[in-house]
């Protein structure tokens, strides 16, 4: 369902977006992505002989894909790459994970964690030690504050966390207070925000809260940019403010780490975990990264055959996180590997770290965090200035609930819509070709990836969001 629109209104944009797609020195890296055409988003099938939706739409036009927020689009390499898996597991069997092959560009399996952790070192700013790619985001929030949620009931106990967390993490607080026969009513304190309608936090909010509660809490856990809103939270104030009162800070980056540069190390981050699948490109579902520093994964040297497995700390432990070295002598004594890496439990699923570092290879092509920030900002406030040039009558049906100043926000902007507006808008955005997602009960999410977003999907998106949004008034 969609309502006529003025296109006309936006042929100055349409010509501005042409400009700054050809100046701009990135737009080459559009073409290392399969996006989604048109024909595709709509077909029933796999195959392309369905045309039962519209027998017209053009097969090559790309659709436009704005929710790299949820789950980025399929690097080309992506297939080529595990190609090259799939050839090693079928010519080598068991001897991959040992034999590197002169022709390929893939490790050995033994290794191809530590290449991992290397590519990713410098997305998140960490020494690479720092970083280990494992299990999936809130299996490592569980492994991180298993180690470091230490409770004690008459002294440090609470959990501090939004209250507007994503529903997983508040889960996996919830039942960490639980395991340690705690109660939540008495042990989680959340951070409201003071205003009704907009629930943003300000930083002034979060250590105010923090000090009210400092004598008695343990650890604290937050999202980098908060999933809903796309604020982007001041990490390193926050961080040293939480330090600065003796509790441990845990950082859940799944919307920020590959949308914001990270300078986890310097910024002494406590520790960190965050999911690949959104603007790293890993794939539905990939393999997850966690970050631990430094200071956190000391090992004393071994002194004794008989040493305790106590001294290496509350933290869970696997085969996979026993050092590489000893790791295959099969003895039943654990010794942590170096860093984030000793917190590994399982071997790594190598298809889905194959999988990631294809589109690693993507962010070593840009030259980094950085330029992608600075293109990010671009096309955001592109975004921003063309649904500001949207109609009176469709502007009065939503307003944008993100913060305005670019160095509080990431690539995403979440429009509130007004009451019963919602799927009927959805359905008009998905009848143009545009991709977004929305959350309950009214807000969409409109987020272009700067590694494969240009500035004419910004374009795309106000036209289709504008006709879809006042038929959707207009069917009420």
């Amino acid at each position: 369902m969609t309502a006529p629109v003025d296109i006309s209104r936006f042929s100055g944009l349409r010509a501005q977006a042409e400009t700054l797609d050809g100046e701009d020195s990135l737009r080459h890296l559009r073409d290392e992505f399969i996006i989604p055409t048109k024909a595709e988003v709509k077909r029933k099938t796999l195959a392309a002989g369905d045309r039962s939706n519209d027998a017209h739409v053009d097969e090559t036009t790309p659709c436009t894909y704005l929710c790299g927020n949820s789950l980025g689009v399929q690097p080309k390499r992506t297939a080529a790459r595990i190609q090259q898996y799939l050839a090693t597991w079928a010519t080598q069997g068991v001897q991959g994970h040992f034999k590197p092959l002169e022709d390929s560009p893939l490790p050995a399996w033994l290794h191809a964690d530590d290449r991992a952790a290397k590519m990713m070192a410098p997305i998140v700013g960490a020494e690479e030690t720092e970083v280990a790619v494992m299990q999936t985001l809130t299996v490592n929030l569980h492994l991180l504050m298993s180690a470091f949620y230490r409770p004690d009931p008459n002294g440090r106990h609470k959990i501090i966390l939004e209250s507007k967390a994503f529903p997983s993490d508040h889960y996996a607080v919830l039942s960490q207070i639980r395991h340690h026969g705690l109660s939540p009513e008495t042990s989680m304190v959340t951070i409201e925000s003071p205003f009704a309608e907009d629930p943003i936090i300000s930083t002034y909010d979060i250590q105010a809260l923090i000090s009210k509660h400092a004598a008695d809490t343990a650890l604290i856990l937050l999202p980098g940019i908060q999933y809903y809103t796309g604020q982007l939270l001041d990490i390193p104030t926050i961080t040293a403010y939480a330090r600065r009162h003796g509790i441990f800070i845990i950082w859940d980056l799944a919307h920020a780490v590959g949308n914001v540069p990270l300078s986890l190390h310097n910024w002494d981050v406590d520790a960190a975990a965050w999911c690949t699948y959104k603007y790293l490109n890993g794939g539905p579902g990939c393999i997850g990264g966690a970050f631990v520093h430094s200071r956190n994964s000391v090992i004393a040297p071994a002194t004794t055959e008989d040493e305790s497995e106590q001294e290496y700390g509350n933290r869970f432990s696997g085969w996979w996180g026993n050092d590489k070295v000893t790791r295959f002598r099969m003895e039943p004594k654990f010794r942590p590997a170096k860093g984030a890496a000793g917190f590994q439990i399982s071997n790594p699923s190598v298809l889905d770290i194959t999988s990631l570092c294809a589109s690693l290879e993507i962010f070593e092509l840009a030259g980094g965090m950085l330029p992608l920030r600075e293109r990010s900002k671009r096309l955001t406030a592109f975004l921003e200035k063309c649904i500001s040039s949207m109609s009176d009558e469709a502007k009065k049906l939503f307003r944008t609930i993100t913060p305005p100043d670019p160095e509080q926000r990431g690539a995403q902007l979440s429009l509130l819509l007004e009451d019963g507006l919602l799927d009927a808008t959805m359905h008009g955005l998905e009848e143009h070709g545009v991709i977004i997602d929305e959350r309950k009960p009214n807000v969409i999410r409109v987020a272009p990836a700067p590694l494969y977003n240009n500035f004419q999907d910004c374009v795309s998106f106000v036209e289709a969001f504008e006709s879809a949004l006042l038929a959707s008034q207009k069917a009420k």
